[in-house]
């Protein structure tokens, strides 16, 4: 697909909308690294993850990772990066000394802000103290720990390659590495798992005193091992309680919920996500990576690279598999399929400053969401009610073009 201009009246909401100003400042810019390596796929996982070969092709593929960067460096000239996330697969399978390129080959190309965030996300099986403490030296400054529960039944049932011992020994790790700063990911509605199964698993992850916990529930995604052959799930009642009863555990240990699975201490919120969640731009580069760019002219343009590593190795193969500029309709959607997941949503001026659209695109819709009680009756803001957190996917359906 190729870029295309959006008409210039387009139906929104059942009235014509007004042709999209140019943007007069261009949202903050992250840059997504994808590492599509792991040591074993598991059931669960729909991420564009392989299983990875007793030897990892590092220098190839930080080479093709900045040959890809060079192609995108076009569309961001004179921007800076305020975050970087390395996501997976597994990449802290890739070495210090092929990381540490990497990043300076980025540096090179765009300038990186004096606060950047980098985050790297690391599973408890593949944790080197060694390995962690090069890594914190080279800029690396946050940790996203891929734990999903503490317990040996459940990991075994999720195919994940660590005991619990590992989970606990990887955070004490982590912070002797020298980061104060870094997520425990943990799962919950895993097969057969109860209240207390469940409670038991955040009380581990909230001892071990991390500053982010994402905790979300397992999901059945199509071509998965789950999907063809899925397991015995707790019945809704259970994940009912398991959801309100853990939300007050973290609650009362000073995690605050700023999005549907995720929670902080304060001042602690993951930027890059934060970024994602108010539609802000990132630049993605790796085997199946995503982008979202916007032109000072307006235009916004989605990318995806190239799914399969070995094609994304391949010379002859481009990087790019393709793009799409976002037309006047499908912007709503667009737009507040990422605010909405905040639970204070965002200011409304920024659906404006973000779309070029005005504020009463959204407005018969809008009314819409807020008379069926799921978006809150606040002109300043754009946010979903507790009711619309809990029904989402019926909160977006009305903003569908």
């Amino acid at each position: 697909m190729t870029d295309s201009h959006p008409a210039s009246s387009l139906i929104i909401g059942g009235a014509a909308s007004s042709p999209r100003a140019p943007l007069p400042v261009l949202p903050p810019l992250a840059l997504y690294i994808h590492i599509p390596w792991c040591v074993r796929k598991c059931p669960y996982c729909d991420f564009n993850s392989h299983t990875a070969s007793p030897v990892l092709p590092e220098e190839e593929y930080v080479d093709a990772l900045l040959a890809d960067l060079d192609q995108d460096l076009h569309a961001v000239y004179g921007r800076e990066i305020s975050s970087i996330f390395f996501g997976g697969g597994t990449p802290s399978l890739f070495s210090a000394q092929a990381l540490g390129r990497l990043l300076k080959g980025v540096e090179q190309r765009i300038p990186f802000a004096h606060d950047i965030e980098i985050t790297l996300e690391a599973n408890p099986g593949t944790f080197e103290q060694e390995k962690f403490v090069a890594y914190r030296k080279l800029g690396i400054n946050r940790l996203s720990i891929g734990i999903q529960s503490f317990q040996q039944q459940k990991l075994e049932a999720l195919g994940r390659i660590h005991n619990g011992d590992e989970a606990v020994r990887a955070a004490g790790m982590a912070r002797q590495a020298g980061f104060d700063n870094f997520n425990l990911d943990l799962m919950h509605g895993l097969p057969d798992q109860s209240l207390d199964d469940a409670l038991s698993d955040l009380r581990q992850a909230i001892e071990l005193k991390p500053t982010h916990i994402s905790w979300y529930q397992l999901t059945l995604e199509p071509n998965t091992v789950f999907w063809n052959q899925p397991p015995v799930l707790p019945e809704d009642d259970t994940l009912w309680d398991i959801q309100e009863a853990g939300q007050a555990l973290l609650a009362a240990h000073g995690y605050a919920q700023y999005e549907v699975s995720a929670y902080a201490q304060p001042g602690r919120p993951a930027r890059h996500n934060l970024n994602y969640w108010s539609f802000g731009d990132f630049i993605g580069i790796g085997a199946g990576a995503h982008g979202k760019l916007s032109h000072p002219d307006g235009r916004i343009v989605r990318t995806w690279k190239t799914r399969l590593p070995k094609d994304y190795l391949n010379p002859a193969k481009s990087f790019q598999a393709g793009e799409k500029a976002l037309s006047n309709d499908e912007m709503p959607f667009e737009f507040l399929m990422n605010a909405l997941r905040l639970t204070a949503g965002v200011e409304s001026r920024l659906y404006p400053e973000r779309t070029g659209l005005p504020l009463e695109s959204l407005a018969e819709h809008r009314r819409e969401a807020e008379q069926s009680g799921l978006m809150q009756v606040e002109p300043s803001r754009l946010a979903a009610t507790d009711r619309g957190q809990l029904f989402l996917n019926d909160l977006l359906q009305k903003f569908l073009s």
